[in-house]
């Protein structure tokens, strides 16, 4: 227990010292913020239909306004792929 105390504490001063912020064992990165706030199928609100349903392809998170729109999206993927791509900021 004093070894692990003392490793997180180390492990927080190095990164503060390196300017970045420790993480433990267990803890997730933070993820990408979706930018889109319409429904890449139907093109209606995304909570217009209650909580969004979220859906991965390919490592990709793609929202709909609701479940039906999946079959939509199932039948060109790529289209609408290309959708949330887009709206993701542009690397320098």
């Amino acid at each position: 227990m004093k070894l692990r105390l003392a490793l997180t504490s180390l492990a927080t001063i190095l990164a503060a010292a390196f300017g970045a912020s420790a993480v433990r064992a267990g803890d997730k990165p933070a993820a990408k913020p979706y930018l889109l706030t319409a429904c890449v199928v139907s093109g209606e609100k995304l909570d217009s239909m209650g909580k969004p349903y979220v859906h991965n392809h390919e490592g990709i998170e793609v929202r709909f306004c609701c479940k039906n729109c999946l079959k939509d999206f199932n039948k060109d993927p790529g289209k609408y792929v290309k959708m949330v791509k887009d709206a993701q900021p542009k690397k320098k």
